[in-house]
């Protein structure tokens, strides 16, 4: 069936209260559905359609809800704060009141109404009559000021939500920084020392497969510009995005270790190139990219020398590789590619498409991905595909979005167990630039993403603010869930 989405469409971020989605992803097996390629449709729109029909089930809860005054709210009550999770001292925003301290708190947070969701709740439905006067529950306990007490906290607990922020972000580039000087290192000595070069890059992809395969989720982190030159940064993104990649797929801890080393190492043959040709340019003469094209045999001899794995070997070999056989340098066809090369092969042409040799060339993560699903989708393995759209989600780290309550916003951490409510830096003029919170979509099941942009579409003010990236870079942290106040049933 074919579906056309008008041009207008806004694609809303299902809330984590409106649906449950449950994903399962099958390796070595092809998606059943594909994704509908409508004359209308947008790349972007049709990238969210594919990702919430892409073998999934879903389970909607139509609760209506009304807006209250906080003199109304009782125990018993489920309700929505319409903040930012870190603009309130609660684990989530959506939550059935279980005591009077709650009820206090809400109150101290100085909203003019609190939505309310008489379905969820333990009490009968109040009706919200307009001009009418609000009436206040009885005081079941008394509390000295709580406004004022509930401020101070708030005060305190941004500063340490601030403060932790800023330490995670700074861990991140240290971590992203290190490993781009191994790089360094590790080139240094391939010729002198190949033996000695694998040791190293083991010991570094070795710590990030442990790291990744541990308890928890990681989510991938967006870092600030400037984290070092494209030799070194292009390699160390690759790495990030594969190894996670591999995780989601579910690789095995010895595959891991190949694609991770692959990934490091795929572009080490370019440095036996003349400078010239070392960096792909649309203006290549036929000759140059020839030339250029040798980097992959390059690789291949250099890998050799360092003695790594066959299957480290393998997807070097295959990194510009295509499924439809149109790739290089042995136009093999994805029956023919390891897993770990088609992991390789996507992850490296989605960051060349973000991070090309000039920066002016450059296009949005999430216009890399709209391009690939659009037009390029044929020649990547669709289950690679389909695992990286998910992990990344519709608006990877670096995308510039509008909200659906039309404020602008940056992503910059989305989690890969949750892709549809990524976390974002908001454009509010209200709050300092060096002070802005991260706001987590997952805890503000009212508020959504509403459509992507070009950073040259952000008016004057906001670009300042949120700081686009022209070079993106990626890096992986732990990712915590909040215990939530009451589980619902």
């Amino acid at each position: 069936m074919d579906i056309k989405l008008p041009i207008d469409t806004n694609m809303h971020c299902c809330s984590k209260n409106a649906c449950t989605m449950r994903l399962r992803l099958r390796i070595g097996t092809r998606p059943s559905r594909t994704p509908p390629m409508g004359e209308q449709s947008l790349p972007g729109e049709l990238l969210g359609l594919w990702l919430n029909n892409f073998d999934h089930e879903w389970q909607m809860n139509d609760d209506k809800s009304a807006l209250i005054d906080p003199r109304q709210l009782q125990i018993g009550m489920y309700v929505e704060l319409e903040l930012g999770w870190m603009a309130h001292p609660f684990p989530k925003g959506s939550f059935r009141i279980s005591s009077e301290k709650q009820i206090e708190t809400i109150r101290g947070l100085g909203l003019p109404s609190v939505r309310y969701v008489p379905a969820k709740s333990d009490l009968p439905t109040i009706e919200s009559t307009p001009g009418s006067d609000p009436v206040a529950p009885p005081v079941t306990s008394a509390v000295d000021d709580p406004a004022a007490s509930q401020a101070k906290q708030l005060g305190r607990d941004r500063s340490e939500l601030l403060g932790a922020q800023h330490r995670d972000l700074i861990a991140c580039e240290r971590r992203f920084g290190a490993a781009a000087r191994e790089y360094k290192l590790v080139l240094e000595k391939i010729n002198t020392n190949p033996t000695a070069a694998t040791a190293q890059c083991l010991g570094l992809v070795n710590g990030f497969v442990g790291e990744m395969l541990g308890e928890g989720e990681s989510a991938i982190r967006l870092l600030s510009e400037g984290m070092g030159d494209k030799a070194s940064m292009h390699p160390v993104n690759v790495s990030i995005v594969a190894l996670l990649l591999g995780k989601y797929l579910g690789l095995s801890e010895a595959d891991m270790a190949d694609l991770g080393v692959a990934a490091f190492l795929h572009d080490i043959g370019k440095f036996q190139l003349p400078d010239r040709v070392r960096w792909l340019e649309d203006n290549f003469t036929a000759n140059e990219y020839k030339l250029y094209q040798e980097h992959v045999a390059q690789g291949v001899l250099l890998g050799k020398r360092m003695e790594v794995s066959a299957g480290t070997l393998q997807a070097i070999a295959q990194h510009h590789e295509l499924v439809d056989g149109s790739g290089y340098p042995a136009r093999v066809t994805g029956d023919r590619m390891s897993l770990p090369a088609k992991i390789l092969s996507l992850v490296n042409r989605y960051d060349n498409l973000c991070n090309p040799s000039r920066p002016s060339a450059s296009i949005t993560p999430h216009e890399a991905l709209s391009l690939i699903f659009a037009q390029l989708k044929s020649r990547f393995d669709p289950v690679v595909l389909g695992g990286f759209v998910r992990m990344m989600g519709v608006y990877p780290p670096g995308s510039v979005v509008q909200l659906t309550d039309e404020r602008y916003a940056l992503v910059v951490s989305v989690n890969s167990s949750r892709p549809l409510k990524p976390r974002v830096i908001v454009y509010d003029t209200r709050v300092p630039k060096n002070e802005a919170l991260i706001l987590d979509l997952e805890q503000n099941p009212a508020l959504g993403i509403r459509r992507s942009l070009k950073p040259s579409g952000l008016p004057r003010a906001a670009m300042d603010y949120l700081s686009p990236r022209q070079r993106i870079c990626y890096f992986f942290e732990r990712s915590v869930d909040k215990v939530p106040v009451e589980v619902s049933p």
